[in-house]
């Protein structure tokens, strides 16, 4: 039986830190709060208008959306696994346990909307089986699951944050999970979708994907701010080594994504093509690499317009600047003049 909880005096110090009072990190707690009031339902989105776009697609662009939401079907999962697995057991606060729980509330509701995208886009039940199976059969799918897998894996047999090695395993699986997956993966399929909205096509999926995308950059928001505080309270963990692992991590998911893109894209689609994804890919990534305090390795430049609401800059303080955003009643739409 185990003993009482340890109070830990650092985010990663191994126990299970029950005390809210004194509050210790009231900055989750904050995001927490501001979470519950970012609520948003399924049900709210509206696919019906998706279904008649859907048989204006050309060959290509239907084999293109096909491929993204075989995507979706999964991607979203591998995500909660890992929050549950990993994130929750070893940051060791309380309030950042909470945000936490809030957070696997939202990717349930986003592992719910993306079935409710296949039931819809996909009437075929055999045509659903093979989406949901993408990250056995289609390779460019398959290569960006091992990529995650291999993260989660790194920290399997991490019981306890005991060394400077555990912990420095740790906060790689976190950059990883914020920084490539949810920052970079998702941010390349959120670009496909608006790619088709700024056509007057999908208006229902880019519903949809504005209140993911809002969700998703808070998630990646909340673990950097993890980062941060972790910075603060044991600098040593990061180091020059420290700094290549996560360029390096970061170069591999961009490749991922570009093999994905050669697959959805083909030889090409007015005003989306893989050298264009490229540099909005590289461009992503160069913003992810400075806001984790390392320098960028691109300098590439955004080359969508219709993504000029997504300027690759990170989310500085949402909830002070959304005069169109959701709370709990969901209303209006993203505004593409705010920097995002």
């Amino acid at each position: 039986m185990r003993g009482l909880p340890v109070t830990a005096q650092n985010l990663l110090d191994p126990g299970f830190e029950l005390t809210l009072r004194p509050m210790r990190y009231p900055d989750f707690y904050d995001r927490y709060r501001d979470a519950i009031k970012n609520t948003w339902t399924v049900e709210e989105v509206d696919l019906h208008s998706d279904v008649a776009d859907l048989a204006k697609l050309s060959a290509e662009e239907q084999h293109l959306i096909g491929r993204l939401v075989a995507f979706f079907a999964t991607g979203d999962s591998i995500v909660a696994n890992n929050l549950v697995l990993t994130l929750y057991r070893h940051i060791n606060s309380p309030e950042a346990r909470l945000y936490l729980s809030r957070q696997l509330f939202e990717e349930a509701v986003h592992v719910q909307f993306y079935l409710t995208l296949l039931d819809t886009y996909l009437p075929d039940p055999d045509e659903r089986a093979e989406a949901f199976a993408a990250v056995e059969r289609i390779p460019s799918i398959r290569e960006k699951a091992r990529f995650c897998f291999r993260w989660m894996e790194s920290v399997e047999d991490l019981g306890e944050l005991r060394t400077r090695a555990d912990r420095r395993r740790f906060l790689l699986n976190l950059i990883c999970f914020a920084a490539c997956i949810e920052g970079l993966f998702f941010y390349g399929a959120f670009a496909y979708v608006y790619w088709f909205r700024s056509r007057g096509l999908l208006h229902g999926l880019a519903t949809g994907t504005n209140w993911v995308f809002r969700d998703e950059s808070c998630h990646m928001d909340f673990a950097f701010q993890v980062v941060d505080t972790v910075r603060e309270e044991e600098p040593d963990l990061f180091d020059e080594e420290m700094a290549e692992q996560v360029t390096a991590m970061l170069r591999e998911a961009v490749e991922a994504e570009l093999q994905f893109a050669r697959d959805l894209c083909g030889d090409g689609l007015p005003g989306m093509n893989t050298e264009a994804m490229r540099a909005y890919l590289e461009c992503v990534a160069d913003q992810r690499l400075v806001r984790l305090g390392l320098p960028p390795v691109y300098g590439s430049r955004n080359p969508f317009s219709f993504m000029e609401l997504q300027d690759v800059q990170e989310l500085t303080n949402f909830f002070e600047r959304r005069p169109s955003a959701y709370q709990v009643a969901v209303e209006g739409s993203v505004s593409f003049d705010d920097d995002f």
